[in-house]
């Protein structure tokens, strides 16, 4: 393994904001890039107050939203409206390897963010641009967010829910954090091709794109003339045996049986019912799917006679393919997060120690940066205009302009 972080050396400027943005510059930081997060003075980026917003929890003294997807960076706080900014920002551009931003198309064009503005500059520089619904149509210059674009637009929204319910909300970020990875990639992949021409590009990636991706199955099922079907109906599901059932316990779990002419029989046993097995419903799959109301009651009363516990270990016994329906703060203290370094400590001075979540991208001979806390307001606005090549004069000068703060 490597001492120094893979991308050491390698300066991105995060222009961006709410969340796709900011997580793929965190993705970069964690492998060693040196990242400056630009926000605008006296209020800074709108992403630090996010843990304010419900349904989220508020957790006194941290601001986990803003830690997850800021950590290791440096914040310069630039009015990107002043005229006086101009220089600032073309100096960023200069330096930088990587730019990330989300900025609309239109508050991109009134600002000079277009990558046609800031490539003549940096003709090496990566420009990476998240937007909701992409680059074109008619939609281009809607406000996206991950529960409009990725999770409403997409269908997931409607299917993920019983049939006559209402559509379920999502956990905030779901769609933004996958979105992050696709940009992470795409930037990675721009490198590449940087190491291969000498030349920079224009990285694209949308919220309305992921959902297609997620969602890709089914839609390339409807593309091809398929009926999609409507949300499950529990009580008479497609599937008796990819379905969940409520134990004594007022718990959940899940059946997922890939191979159920092998399962089937074992399952039957280990839940006492191997009398099932010679019911005409249970004979095969075309059989277990045209029957599947009648399974379901079946197993509906079955279930609910043990606690979630006792049919752990009854379906481990039987080595049965099953998943238990995990509240967020079960997930939380899951030992596999911890087994598995997904969970890792930030490092700080705080008396209560903190974790995060490390970013999912891993190379078993490359070590990752550390995560330490996410940046205050314009932290490091003076040593990011030093780096530039700004005197401690015209750092003051741009302060009392109010360019910078």
């Amino acid at each position: 393994m490597a001492d120094t972080p893979l991308l050491e050396g390698l300066h991105v400027v995060d222009l961006a904001s709410f969340i796709a943005g900011p997580a793929a510059a965190t993705m970069l930081g964690d492998f060693g890039a040196d990242v400056v997060k630009v926000e605008p003075p006296h209020t800074g980026d709108s992403y630090r107050a996010l843990s304010s917003i419900p349904p989220n929890p508020h957790v006194d003294g941290f601001n986990y939203p803003w830690q997850l997807d800021n950590r290791n960076k440096r914040s310069i706080a630039v009015n990107l409206k002043s005229p006086g900014a101009k220089p600032v920002l073309e100096r960023l551009v200069k330096w930088a390897d990587v730019l990330v931003t989300n900025f609309p198309p239109r508050t991109r064009a009134k600002l000079g963010l277009d990558y046609e503005d800031l490539a003549p500059l940096n003709p090496r520089l990566i420009y990476a641009d998240v937007t909701g619904f992409g680059e074109e149509g008619p939609d281009t210059h809607l406000p996206g967010f991950d529960v409009t674009a990725y999770w409403a637009r997409s269908g997931l929204m409607d299917y993920t829910r019983q049939r006559d319910g209402a559509p379920a909300m999502s956990v905030f970020g779901s769609g933004d954090h996958p979105t992050a990875v696709s940009l992470y990639a795409g930037i990675m992949t721009a490198l590449y091709r940087r190491e291969k021409t000498g030349e920079g590009a224009r990285v694209t990636a949308s919220l309305i794109a992921e959902g297609a991706w997620a969602a890709s199955m089914w839609v390339q099922a409807a593309l091809a003339g398929g009926k999609i079907p409507r949300p499950i109906d529990r009580t008479d599901p497609p599937n008796a045996l990819t379905s969940a059932y409520r134990t004594a316990d007022d718990r959940w779990l899940l059946l997922a049986f890939a191979n159920e002419d092998k399962q089937v029989p074992l399952f039957l046993r280990a839940i006492g019912h191997p009398e099932a097995a010679q019911n005409p419903d249970f004979a095969d799959t075309p059989s277990r799917h045209a029957h599947a109301a009648e399974i379901a009651t079946l197993l509906d009363k079955t279930f609910a006679t043990r606690t979630l516990a006792e049919w752990r270990e009854v379906l481990d016994a039987a080595d049965l393919t099953y998943g238990i329906i995990q509240t967020i703060d079960e997930f939380a203290r899951d030992p596999q997060l911890t087994a598995n370094r997904i969970l890792i400590p930030v490092e700080d001075d705080s008396a209560e120690p903190h974790l995060t979540i490390d970013s999912p991208v891993r190379i078993d001979q490359e070590h990752k940066v550390p995560p330490h806390p996410a940046p205050d307001l314009g932290e490091h606005t003076d040593t990011v205009l030093r780096d530039l090549g700004y005197d401690d004069a015209t750092i003051a000068g741009l302060r009392e302009a109010e360019v910078v703060s």
